[in-house]
């Protein structure tokens, strides 16, 4: 403020970003009960070209702060069968951050759930990294990760500076 009533603000410092949101492709098949690290291939944004989207899947921003990451997975059964169990997580260099589990098996049963998960980190800026992963319990049939930009989707924008 210059003390006259003018407020002069750093517009770098106001903008959220890196950012992106990417989803994934397809569909995509996993082994029961198994994590599995979702494939996340399609991007809508990505601000700053942090987000591999092509061979591992994952945003390493190289701008230090505190970041608010959000992903959901749709969890399904290829053969119509029910879902024991879905766990969706979100890790941060290999180490899980945040995880969501829905378990309709003992009350509503269902043959697909859609997990939401969201949460605040802090980044460094050079070396850390997210992944979103997923795990599905079934006792038939094949447990998949739904495809499409409104099933299975990750994102993550910074808020805050170092």
């Amino acid at each position: 403020s210059n003390g006259s009533g003018t407020l002069t603000l750093n517009n770098a410092a106001l903008k959220n970003t890196p950012a992106f949101r990417a989803y994934a492709g397809g569909d995509q098949n996993v082994s029961d009960n198994t994590p599995t690290k979702v494939a996340i291939s399609a991007e809508d944004f990505d601000t700053n070209g942090n987000f591999d989207h092509s061979t591992n899947y994952r945003f390493t921003p190289t701008v230090a702060g505190k970041y608010f990451v959000f992903g959901q997975v749709h969890c399904s059964n290829s053969s119509g069968q029910e879902i024991n169990q879905s766990i969706v997580f979100i890790e941060k260099n290999g180490s899980e951050l945040v995880k969501n589990t829905v378990d309709p098996h003992n009350s509503y049963r269902a043959n697909d759930t859609a997990n939401y998960l969201a949460t605040l980190v802090d980044m460094n800026g050079s070396s850390d990294y997210l992944e979103l992963w997923g795990q599905i319990s079934v006792g038939s049939g094949t447990p998949k990760f739904g495809g499409g930009s409104t099933k299975t989707w990750f994102g993550a924008y910074r808020i805050l500076g170092a």
